[in-house]
């Protein structure tokens, strides 16, 4: 794993560890290898944060097995081609669109969306997902 800069920002760093990894031959087969990884972690995740509600989450375990799920789904990426920085970023952009719109029309109404509830918000953001 030398040559992965420390300084480099997580989500970049696991790209490249990754890329590394394969280089050496430590990649899966297909996608679909891929992706049961994927699913493992996301359930080794659920697992730890769908504890009955009156229990305290382990912070630190759950943690660790968000990060394997981000991981994971950052290798799922890399195998079909996407770019997962420009992904997420291309989503950011999305959502910030989408609350935007979800402000105006609320303020048409002459509300705040403090003042709104959940279900009347959720109409105007599906208005805006056909929109964005």
């Amino acid at each position: 794993m030398g040559g992965v800069p420390v300084s480099l920002p997580a989500l970049v760093k696991a790209m490249r560890i990754q890329e590394k990894a394969r280089g050496a031959g430590f990649d899966w087969e297909n996608k679909a290898q891929v992706w049961e990884k994927v699913e493992e972690e996301l359930e080794e995740f659920k697992s730890e944060y769908q504890l009955k509600e009156e229990q305290a989450i382990n912070q630190e375990k759950a943690t660790a097995e968000f990060g394997d799920l981000l991981f994971s789904l950052i290798n799922f990426a890399r195998f079909i081609d996407i770019n997962p920085e420009e992904a997420l970023e291309k989503t950011n952009l999305k959502f910030i669109k989408r609350f935007k719109y979800l402000e105006q029309e609320a303020g048409k109404t002459g509300k705040s969306l403090a003042q709104m509830t959940l279900a009347e918000m959720d109409v105007y953001w599906e208005q805006a997902k056909k929109e964005f």
